[in-house]
């Protein structure tokens, strides 16, 4: 009863990312960094209702962004990819109460097809790889620009420690199939039109995997494995960007049947910075300087990924004008050599001048004429051109 209750509560994961069933792998991933960046915590502190829609969100991506998963999902909902789900098609069957549309084709067929995937076309007790675990990381400008330590939590299935693994109950252990004794795999002889054809399929007492638990172990529910939470530190990579995955090796879910684990996948998302904005390994920055430094020219202190550094701004600089600093970027991910810092100057206007001020700036327009102005003077001409044309 239990699990039909967990069951209703989950909500179906394409309603949860908002897509339809047939949307593109493109289209999950985009529905999932929008719906991310949403609810993660780092952006919503101490609300609890984004903090279990973002894990919502996590969980829905992780089973459809993988094909066999979401083959599963789309075949049995989610009783097909929740291993701790007693019954359902993660457990031993892959199915409905041990029946799979698969028998159909497995009868006269001996299962060469590969009906929906099912577990019964392959040798269940052979080595099987754990779940990857995709996870979201908050990043700040500098700590993706320059690499850093942080710490994850995830959840993730491990050997059951009551059991050891092999889903009985503590004390006893699992039995031999009398069905199969053993082999997992029965012989059926089927009549046909061209005469009697007998086939290996997988022994529908126990699965195929030739021992049955009697007594299911009470904390892992005769599943072996149990999920637990685990934090782990990692070396997030320097110049890694928003949208970019960088990958834990074997620290998934634990594999069946003594496979390996799978691996932890962890997608960076990027919070905006106040000074700096990035496009690709390059940085852009926005500096303000006077009138007087534009026209005159000066050393300013301009800030980069490294710290100031002093920059001469040339005499008659225009607002709007881009310097570039060369290897002042972003250093590429796992490479040698590192992007550019582009510096934009934009002249700020004086307000609040005072009397004084403003007569000398009088008197400085009075001493100016056409030629100090390029563009001024370019652009009359170009009325003047267009007006005679008119004309």
């Amino acid at each position: 009863m239990t699990g039909v209750m967990y069951m209703a509560e989950k909500r179906d994961y394409y309603e949860v990312l908002g897509v339809s069933k047939d949307a593109s792998a493109d289209e999950l991933k985009r529905a999932y960094r929008k719906l991310a960046k949403q609810y993660h915590p780092d952006l919503n502190p101490g609300d609890k209702n984004a903090e279990a829609k973002f894990k919502e969100v996590n969980e829905a991506y992780e089973v459809l962004s993988d094909t066999t998963k979401r083959q599963r999902y789309d075949q049995f909902g989610h009783a097909g990819v929740d291993p701790s789900y007693a019954g359902g098609a993660g457990g031993a069957g892959g199915g409905f109460g041990g029946f799979d549309v698969g028998d159909i084709f497995e009868s006269f067929f001996g299962g060469g097809f590969g009906f929906g995937g099912s577990s019964r076309t392959r040798n269940p007790n052979a080595p099987m790889r754990g779940n990857d675990i995709n996870v979201t990381l908050g990043l700040d400008f500098m700590e993706a620009a320059k690499g850093c330590k942080k710490q994850i939590t995830i959840q993730r299935l491990e050997q059951c420690d009551t059991c050891g693994g092999s889903g009985a109950k503590k004390g006893t252990s699992p039995e031999t199939c009398t069905e199969c004794n053993g082999t997992g795999q029965v012989k059926v002889s089927q009549r046909t039109p061209i005469g009697v054809i007998q086939t290996a399929r997988t022994c529908p007492k126990c699965s195929g995997k030739g021992k049955i638990v009697k007594e299911p172990c009470a904390d892992c529910r005769g599943m072996g494995r149990v999920r637990h939470s685990r934090t782990l530190e990692v070396n997030v990579p320097a110049g890694i960007d928003d949208g970019q995955t960088f990958v834990l090796r074997g620290q998934g879910d634990q594999g069946g049947n003594g496979g390996p684990a799978g691996d932890v996948n962890i997608i960076v998302t990027l919070r905006p910075d106040t000074l700096f904005e990035r496009d690709g390994f390059d940085v852009w920055c926005d500096i303000p300087i006077t009138f007087t430094q534009a026209v005159l020219g000066d050393e300013i202190v301009v800030p980069t990924i490294d710290g100031k550094v002093k920059y001469n701004v040339p005499e008659g600089t225009q607002s709007g004008t881009v310097f570039r600093l060369r290897n002042k970027g972003i250093a590429y991910v796992n490479g040698r050599g590192r992007g550019d810092q582009y510096v934009k100057v934009n002249i700020e206007v004086p307000r609040n001048l005072t009397g004084k001020q403003k007569e000398a700036l009088k008197k400085f327009e009075e001493l100016s004429s056409e030629k100090n102005y390029e563009k001024r003077r370019s652009f009359f001409d170009k009325l003047k051109d267009a007006m005679s044309r008119d004309s």
